[in-house]
């Protein structure tokens, strides 16, 4: 009996893993054809803003069912979960804007 129940488990892992294998193949693609879609387009600076915003989307997705999933938080209390969450959610903001503002003046851009 305990058979099926695993069988649930390891059903949601591959389907997990599929979806990270399906959202990975399309950042590599996007990352190959990067040039080629900004030529497309005819826009070589807007075109690769939305570009970036994209990867940063399908690597925040990653991450979620990253850390969701195979660290096992799905299952824990919302308290637990915004601890994790909410200082990275704050600190990489704050830490970008750091890292913006110094490095205009760094360079004098």
């Amino acid at each position: 009996m305990s058979d099926n129940h695993a069988h649930g488990g390891v059903r949601k892992l591959v389907m997990i893993f599929l979806l990270l294998l399906v959202v990975t193949f399309v950042e590599v693609m996007l990352g190959i054809y990067k040039s080629d879609l900004g030529a497309l387009l005819n826009e070589p600076g807007g075109f690769t803003s939305w570009l970036n915003i994209i990867f940063i989307l399908l690597t925040l997705v990653k991450a979620y069912y990253i850390v969701e999933v195979f660290m096992h938080l799905e299952g824990e209390r919302k308290n637990l979960r915004l601890s994790i969450y909410l200082p990275v959610l704050i600190l990489i903001p704050y830490l970008t804007f750091i890292l913006l503002t110094e490095g205009s003046h760094l360079f004098g851009v």
